[in-house]
């Protein structure tokens, strides 16, 4: 994908072309964080005069229109001359994906525009993906920006939000995740419990359950979901596609279309066009961070490292989405992510080692009984299928080959299934995985406290407590 600026004062995109008729001006304006670009007279050319950006573009506000089902209004604008769209067309999306597959992401989203008028909104992160703001604006029609405030993001995100309102002259619609579910949430597992047991749940509360309120009042919505974002789970996305996950305003699986207008492009290329627009962008990026996320649960990369490994950067690095776009994990790979660990697992088994003792429910129970023991043991509780147990395997095996011949046995007890009521009631297990360790003259196991499972920490426990 190419971009190139046609003048001082002009742009012009590479990619397939396309028509902003004046169909934009019959388009129904009510919505929030909407512009519309002023009329040009019939001698002006089509091309938009970027420096005079700021004065030919004016919000649209009037009284807000009240619909309990759709994302809250802080203003609207209605066209008179235009008459409610109630439904959809019939349309098979795989075929225009298919269709759309080598346009540009400009002409992507006018499509999408044009389809859905005030019934579509962008999803804004605070990231990169201002490039799909700046795209809707070069449209020349009216659009929609929705984000989710978790409550957590950094400083920086929200001067960005500020930035972007004012550049373009919008309202951005922001979510909030329910008070009384992240009260509950804190207050029983505390605010950094997914450094313990994985994002997912803290996410379900502060962003999935918010963005499903959000999709409710929509029937379709724009993401800047990149096939080179997360080689794991985003490298077949479409540029459009029903959505697999979400409802949208009519209810129903089927019910709400997801647009990916960037899907094909990469993100130098991305970076390049938001150089050369001269868009505002979050002043993270400038120091290493290049996926925003919450402050917690993001951080700078290093050169060479994906952008990805940014988030979540203690999971698996393969499963890395935030539920936002849970559509995107295979079947397979789904089934993994969400079990409970309350039934068996045909998973092979992993922790395999020569220097690594595998206890049985009977030898975890006699070790655990043992009042004075001959050498101190570590064990880890795992399930092999937890994607947090998986990332830690090398890092354990390699502590069970330093510790051989050291006096301190090494072994694994498998700790769900069957065995997972026995092991919260007796061995302190929470999440997975569990490292214990047994000194050897005292009954009671001690539990390893840091989320740092690396070889030298796992050893420096050791060291601490042999």
């Amino acid at each position: 994908m190419a971009f190139a600026v046609a003048s001082p004062s002009s742009t012009a995109i590479s990619g397939p072309p396309f028509s902003c008729s004046s169909a934009s001006s019959e388009l129904k304006a009510s919505q929030i964080g909407s512009v519309r670009l002023l009329e040009r007279s019939h001698g002006q050319s089509s091309a938009l005069n970027i420096s005079q950006r700021k004065s030919a573009v004016k919000p649209l506000n009037a009284e807000p229109k009240r619909n309990d089902m759709i994302v809250p209004f802080a203003a609207t604008a209605i066209a008179p001359e235009v008459e409610e769209k109630e439904k959809v067309e019939a349309e098979d999306y795989e075929q225009l994906a298919k269709d759309l597959e080598n346009a540009s992401p400009l002409e992507i989203m006018d499509k999408a525009l044009e389809k859905f008028g005030n019934d579509i909104a962008i999803a804004f992160s605070g990231a990169e993906d201002v490039v799909l703001i700046e795209y809707a604006y070069l449209t020349g029609r009216p659009f929609r920006v929705f984000s989710l405030d978790t409550g957590r993001l950094n400083p920086e995100t929200y001067r960005f939000f500020d930035a972007v309102e004012k550049h373009y002259g919008i309202r951005i619609e922001y979510m909030f995740p329910d008070a009384v579910e992240v009260q509950a949430l804190v207050r029983s597992k505390g605010l950094f419990s997914f450094y313990e047991d994985g994002h997912q749940e803290c996410c379900r509360v502060r962003k999935v359950r918010p963005l499903r309120r959000a999709l409710k009042g929509l029937r379709a919505w724009i993401t800047g979901q990149r096939k080179d974002q997360s080689p794991g789970t985003r490298s077949e996305i479409p540029v459009v596609q029903v959505d697999p996950v979400f409802e949208g305003l009519d209810g129903g699986i089927g019910s709400l279309v997801k647009w990916n207008p960037v899907a094909n492009v990469n993100g130098v290329d991305i970076w390049n066009f938001l150089r050369t627009m001269d868009v505002p962008v979050n002043s993270l990026h400038s120091q290493g961070y290049v996926s925003i996320g919450c402050e917690p649960c993001t951080r700078p990369v290093l050169p060479g490292q994906h952008e990805r490994e940014g988030r979540w950067w203690w999971e698996d690095a393969k499963a890395k989405e935030c539920g936002l776009h849970k559509g995107n994990i295979k079947q397979e790979d789904t089934a993994q992510l969400n079990s409970n660990g309350n039934g068996a697992a045909a998973e092979t088994d992993i922790f395999n080692s020569q220097n690594l003792v595998t206890l049985s429910r009977a030898g975890i129970e006699n070790l655990a009984k043992l009042g004075s023991r001959k050498e101190p043991w570590i064990v880890v509780l795992y399930a092999p299928w937890c994607q947090f147990c998986q990332a830690m395997e090398g890092s354990y095996l390699e502590l069970a080959d330093k510790l051989a011949g050291s006096g301190v046995k090494v072994g694994k007890f498998r700790a769900d299934g069957e065995q997972k009521e026995y092991a919260k009631a007796e061995l302190q297990l929470q999440s997975f995985p569990t490292i214990l360790f047994f000194p050897g003259h005292s009954a009671q196991p001690i539990k390893y406290p840091s989320e740092k499972r690396d070889v030298d920490s796992l050893m420096a426990f050791v060291n601490a407590l042999r």
